[in-house]
């Protein structure tokens, strides 16, 4: 009786992986133009930081980044870890890898906060779509990135492109979930008030709401750093330059030397990135 059962639920199989192979090959025929047009506009944002980032000298970039550390933190200790922790990657002789990593990050972060705080303030404002949103957004992060690459190779081929693709999706959630977050717990007498004044719904956004939820705005770009930057390893299985190709090298080649470097490096960029970003106490 059992076997019987167990029989007809393979027999009947519910065809998720066929249904999604057909999708994929719907929107190649389909929607093509679309993701050659979002993989040229990706390659000129990515060609271009990574212009800003490799053509001066690496000791320029450096001592730039170290005043720009300053200048947002207002720390001269924050500002000696940054100096200090660049001079070490480059004394490691991974430049070139870590700016193509920062890019990578950097671009992921633009297109996330650029998609991600104003689905976060919709979905604050419908409470509805946001029910309807939060599975989408758990299956998003609960799915093995490594599923991303796949139509990220198929849409975008090999590169940088694919792993931003990847990087994307995996990252999105968190900037809708801490907007929508701090959006929805502005306190109701703030609200009131300002209705009180006259402020219509775009007024009430910009003057009463995004001030009030700016520190989980914030507490969101920073997620969105971190998870970026945890990507770097899996991005670079499709052909991403970065910290994580050494990491790939050293693993198909045994090279215990050349994984603890590369690695050792991207804890350090994370220490610096998360010191700079993070929320102020």
């Amino acid at each position: 009786m059992l076997e019987s059962i167990l029989d007809a639920l393979t027999d009947t199989k519910i065809p998720i992986g066929r249904s999604a192979k057909q999708l994929v090959d719907w929107m190649i025929d389909n929607v093509g133009w679309l993701f050659d047009a979002m993989a040229k506009y990706m390659n000129y944002l990515i060609e271009g930081i990574l212009w800003l980032l490799q053509t001066p000298h690496p000791l320029i970039v450096i001592l730039v980044m170290t005043a720009i550390t300053y200048g947002l933190r207002r720390k001269i200790g924050t500002a000696v870890m940054v100096l200090l922790g660049l001079l070490f990657v480059v004394n490691q002789g991974y430049w070139d890898e870590t700016t193509e990593t920062l890019t990578l990050v950097f671009t992921a972060c633009l297109v996330c906060m650029a998609i991600g705080v104003p689905i976060g303030i919709y979905a604050a404002h419908r409470p509805r779509f946001y029910a309807f949103l939060r599975p989408v957004l758990d299956l998003m992060q609960t799915l093995p990135t490594f599923v991303y690459l796949i139509p990220a190779i198929i849409f975008f081929g090999l590169g940088l492109v694919p792993g931003l693709f990847a990087t994307a999706i995996f990252v999105l959630p968190a900037p809708i979930r801490l907007t929508q977050l701090g959006i929805s717990a502005t306190p109701k007498d703030l609200l009131e008030a300002g209705q009180a004044f006259g402020c219509t719904k775009r007024q009430l956004l910009f003057r009463v709401e995004l001030p009030y939820a700016m520190p989980q705005i914030m507490v969101g770009l920073t997620q969105t750093i971190m998870l970026s930057l945890s990507m770097v390893v899996i991005a670079a299985l499709v052909g991403a330059a970065g910290l994580g190709a050494p990491v790939v090298r050293a693993l198909n080649t045994v090279n215990t030397a050349l994984g603890f470097e590369s690695g050792l490096v991207i804890v350090v960029l994370a220490i610096l990135m998360d010191r700079v970003f993070r929320r102020s106490e």
